[in-house]
């Protein structure tokens, strides 16, 4: 990896900034503790899973279609006979979540007063625009970055569109994020370089069990290893 073409270097924000898979965890939970009269917790879960995939293309990512996914499913599993209480207690579980406190995660400030000294710095994350720009806000992280996007996806098209506004080249581009599938892999087929920052856990629709060899790429344990490895 020739580290010193590196110009731009871009960050996912959930699960790499700040917390928040555990949040749709805890709620997926009590969506499942709330639902148990009808069915068993893991199936639910993958009820819950489903209705998300069949509405991804139509709700995008974020809050607001969980908490109508969380709906449909319990609309679906109960055959529409469930109390409207149950709907309004599924409200009331996704306001909770677009109230919950932005919780940097460990070594993000640091590395970010690090690297914008020699790099343009972004924030690249996909989900819905209003909760992401509520988070960075309370993050308090918005004058590190040069430039904001917050995609509807983050396909290969998606970044290649985002590094032609930054009026930059592939190879002088580098992504870090937690999810191979979506900070990861469309950098790389673009010719952009990538490092792959895990969190503890991390959404089904994310996952990828393959093993990645690449020479652009870049697996790191911490944040702040990145430091050391522009260095090189």
């Amino acid at each position: 990896m020739i580290t010193n073409q590196i110009q731009v270097i871009a960050f996912d924000a959930d699960d790499t900034l700040w917390v928040n898979e555990p949040y749709f965890l805890e709620t997926e939970n009590a969506f499942c503790q709330l639902l148990e009269e009808y069915m068993p917790h893991d199936i639910l879960s993958k009820e819950l899973f489903k209705t998300e995939m069949d509405n991804l293309s139509l709700y995008g990512y974020g809050i607001k279609g969980f908490m109508l996914c969380m709906i449909e499913t319990l609309s679906r599993i109960s055959n529409g006979r469930a109390p409207i209480a149950m709907a309004d207690k599924i409200m009331e579980l996704g306001h909770a979540m677009l109230q919950q406190p932005v919780i940097l995660l460990e070594g993000v400030e640091e590395v970010l007063k690090h690297l914008r000294k020699n790099y343009r710095l972004v924030m690249a994350t996909k989900g819905d625009l209003l909760d992401q720009e509520r988070k960075l806000k309370k993050s308090g992280l918005q004058d590190y970055f040069h430039h904001i996007e917050i995609m509807s996806d983050k396909q290969t098209a998606d970044y290649q569109k985002l590094i032609k506004h930054l009026d930059c080249q592939p190879e002088n581009f580098l992504m870090l994020g937690n999810s191979i599938k979506s900070d990861i892999l469309p950098v790389l087929e673009l010719g952009g370089h990538a490092a792959h920052i895990p969190f503890h856990t991390t959404w089904a629709h994310e996952k990828v069990t393959e093993s990645l060899e690449h020479p652009n790429f870049m697996p790191l344990n911490t944040m702040t290893e990145i430091i050391e490895l522009l260095k090189k």
